[in-house]
């Protein structure tokens, strides 16, 4: 016989028919003694787990319960004292009832075992479920004629299915954050892959055959199993996860789920398919979960970033050079340290999805970005504790131009640091704020190790112009052993940022020399002097301009040739011709003032008033406009104010 042959109800004596006439209550005297016999020997049979001769005994006697109470319904003799009669005499079904249901859930809660060691027993319950629904279906689908017996519909095949849910929940689906700590999380995951892989396996060679086709179990198990496991990863994900169970989670959803290793292993395809199911983890959830994890990268990272910081600073303080690397610039670990690190972030994202690797990219850019802006505050900080002792540190100015070059280093890496970056047939652009951050750490630098540049240099400005100034070349011969110290420095420097430092100690050197001039301490009493004065002029010009020549200024790159052009002015015998002579000065140089010329007029000391006003004329009559890239000469000098006349307090001036 089939798994599905009903099997005949045992035979059990006596005469169940109603009689045709009398009262209703006692037409049904013979029944109890055979009622009791019957749920005796059926309560027996489940003892034993003979479920099949049980159930049929139990079907025995809802037949005759619902026999008899139908037949009630339909009786003109109906009333309540017979119902509760007959609801009496089979009041013991309700025992049988709920020891069957116990034993059969029992048993599909155990499928995964059973049906591997005693199939039997599992197919048992699954032909018991199957009655029951036919029996359903026959009062359902009569029931507009007949009346509905208690208890029905069983729907044993729906509880069939949500034991079997419940079960796989408890199984697999319970476990609380407190048992993920540390290493916990992951184990967790892989205990699922392993389990499920192996029960889906168990469902598709085994409980398949255990069941009727109709049953669909192999689909109705995968969407269990699916379903029970995105509510449950849902479930985790609304925890406080630290930055790696974050990306565990995320990396078991999108990437070990229906890998090979689990859902398309070989061992369940073609029969198991869960493309059709949705996504596991909505992509809200996937990306409400990257934006939290890029939150906690960005913690961990800020705080990794300054005790970089930190320690590189504590570094500037050494009784010893900064390392060199094997071209001898000055460096340090920092720009290693902090590419490493953002690199590392930015490809693990990249194992996840490309949306997290982007979010991390985009995260990493601000934080190094926040990282240059504290940098340049230590560099302010630096600066100020050089300037409280000159002495300290020892290697300021080598310190500063490892930041450079650190600078530099961290300029040139940042486009690798782009998704898809080594794909790409052209280097992408460093994003824009980014760059200024850069160019604003570089110019901070620049500026700590020119203002160093300038305060050796002021004492020797301070000399100028002078007569002792006048009768010798020791003032520029003092100013250019200073520029060609700091520019053997200098050379530390990659060759971008050397250039950079020459051109701006140049042009430094050119505009206090000027400021030094418009100073008027020395003003010339005659055409001798002039003479003398613009001689001077000339041959510092000339030995500073070839410095820096020599140094690797080109000629065409300097502003020194301002002076020569100055020393004309000076060198001039007839004021009268000045306002030409002006005229070509302000067109080559024309972000220079009305006050500027009428100071380097006043050095020449013969120029009258009538003179002076032709000369302002002249200029209020051609204003100049700056041409493009233009270098400012003028701009940045501030002309010294006259001096006011002597007061005394609340008196007039003299």
């Amino acid at each position: 016989m089939g798994f599905w042959g009903i099997l005949p109800p045992r035979q059990v004596g006596g005469s169940w028919a109603l009689l045709e006439a009398g009262d209703a209550a006692e037409q049904l005297h013979p029944i109890p003694a055979k009622v009791h016999e019957l749920l005796s020997q059926t309560l027996h049979l489940l003892h034993d787990q003979h479920l099949l001769e049980a159930h049929a005994g139990l079907m025995v006697l809802e037949r005759l319960r619902d026999n008899t109470l139908s037949q009630l319904h339909h009786s003109d003799l109906l009333n309540a004292q017979d119902l509760d009669i007959v609801e009496s005499y089979f009041s013991g079904l309700q025992k049988v009832n709920e020891e069957l249901t116990r034993q059969l859930w029992n048993i599909i809660g155990r499928s995964m075992k059973l049906v591997h060691e005693d199939p039997a027993l599992f197919v048992s319950a699954v032909r018991i479920i199957e009655r029951e629904e036919n029996i359903d279906a026959l009062f359902l689908d009569t029931r507009s004629h007949h009346f509905l017996p208690p208890g029905r519909p069983k729907s044993w095949r729906q509880k069939f299915y949500q034991v079997l849910q419940e079960t796989i929940t408890v199984a697999h689906f319970q476990a609380s954050h407190a048992d993920m700590k540390g290493p916990g999380m992951a184990r967790h995951l892989a205990a699922l892959q392993s389990n499920i892989l192996a029960e889906l396996c168990v469902v598709k060679d085994l409980m398949v055959q255990c069941c009727p086709v109709h049953y669909n179990i192999v689909n109705v198990c995968t969407i269990m199993y699916h379903q029970g496991l995105s509510s449950h990863l849902q479930d985790i994900l609304s925890w406080d996860l630290d930055k790696q169970e974050i990306f565990i989670v995320l990396d078991w959803v999108l990437h070990v789920y229906h890998s090979p290793e689990m859902m398309s292993h070989p061992d369940l395809l073609p029969e198991v398919d869960v493309s059709t199911l949705g996504p596991l983890v909505p992509p809200e959830v996937v990306d409400h979960m990257e934006r939290k994890y890029v939150v906690k990268v960005r913690g961990n990272m800020t705080e990794w970033m300054q005790r970089t910081l930190e320690v590189e600073y504590k570094e500037w303080f050494r009784e010893e050079e900064p390392e060199m690397d094997h071209q001898g610039f000055f460096q340090s670990a920092l720009p290693v340290i902090i590419m490493q690190m953002l690199n590392e972030n930015i490809r693990v994202a990249s194992l996840i999805t490309d949306s997290l690797q982007q979010k991390v990219y985009t995260m990493a850019m601000d934080e190094l970005e926040t990282f240059l802006a504290r940098l340049r505050e230590a560099l302010v900080e630096y600066g100020k504790e050089h300037q409280r002792d000159r002495a300290k540190p020892k290697y300021y100015v080598p310190y500063l131009l490892a930041v450079l070059n650190n600078n530099m280093v961290l300029s040139s890496s940042i486009c690798s640091l782009h998704p898809n970056g080594d794909l790409l047939s052209e280097p992408r652009e460093i994003p824009t704020s980014l760059k200024a951050a850069l160019d604003r750490t570089q110019k901070k630098a620049c500026q700590l190790l020119l203002e160093e540049l300038l305060v050796d240099l002021q004492p020797l400005y301070m000399q100028l112009p002078s007569r002792k100034w006048l009768s010798g070349s020791q003032l520029v011969n003092s100013t250019c052993e200073v520029i060609d110290k700091y520019v053997r420095d200098f050379a530390r420097v990659r060759k971008p940022i050397f250039k950079l430092l020459l051109s701006e100690s140049e042009h430094l050197v050119m505009s206090q020399y000027l400021r030094a001039l418009m100073q008027k301490k020395l003003v010339c009493k005659s055409e001798e002097e002039r003479s003398q004065f613009s001689h001077r002029l000339l041959q510092d010009a000339t030995q500073l301009g070839d410095l820096f020549h020599s140094l690797g200024l080109d000629k065409s790159e300097q502003t020194i040739e301002v002076i020569v052009a100055l020393q004309e002015l000076i060198r001039l015998k007839d004021p009268a011709l000045l306002s030409l002579e002006v005229l070509g000065f302000v067109t080559k140089y024309p972000d220079i003032s009305d006050e500027h010329v009428s100071a380097l007029l006043d050095l020449r000391g013969d120029v009258s008033k009538e003179v002076r006003n032709m000369v302002m004329e002249m200029m209020a009559q051609n204003p100049q406009a700056l041409p493009e890239n233009y270098q400012p000469i003028f701009s940045n000098i501030l002309v010294p104010g006259p001096e006011l006349p002597f007061c005394l307090r609340k008196g007039k001036c003299a």
